[in-house]
């Protein structure tokens, strides 16, 4: 059985792709849903839910709402993304104001990583 593949996530995965946040429709209808690579929305890993993973670059990208910034949600990320880090991938987050004000810096910042450049 693959442990990344958690069936009980799917439904509640669906529903969260029919009701993407603004952000995280902005960045999929303007810049990643016509990338060459396949990016997928609201990914089951295991006991979460990636925002969007690009699979060919084992690249998890995640958006942060303000409940990110509080602490409860700082230690909720961390131990989400050990887990995605101990499977290999690799995880990057901007904040829902970098997707409003920095959108170009953003897709290419996403750019980069998936073609293999290695963050300073």
């Amino acid at each position: 059985m693959n442990r990344l593949y958690n069936a009980i996530l799917t439904p509640y995965a669906q529903k969260l792709r029919r009701e993407m946040t603004r952000e995280e429709k902005h960045l999929w209808y303007d810049f990643l849903k016509d990338l060459p690579y396949t990016v997928k929305r609201q990914q089951v890993i295991g006991p979460y839910i990636a925002d969007f993973y690009v699979a060919q670059a084992r690249l998890v990208i995640e958006l942060d709402g303000q409940q990110h910034g509080e602490a409860a949600g700082v230690l909720a990320d961390e131990d989400r993304d050990q887990f995605m880090r101990e499977q290999g991938l690799r995880v990057v987050r901007y904040s829902n104001e970098d997707v409003r004000k920095n959108f170009v810096a953003v897709c290419e910042h996403i750019s980069r990583l998936i073609a293999g450049e290695r963050e300073e």
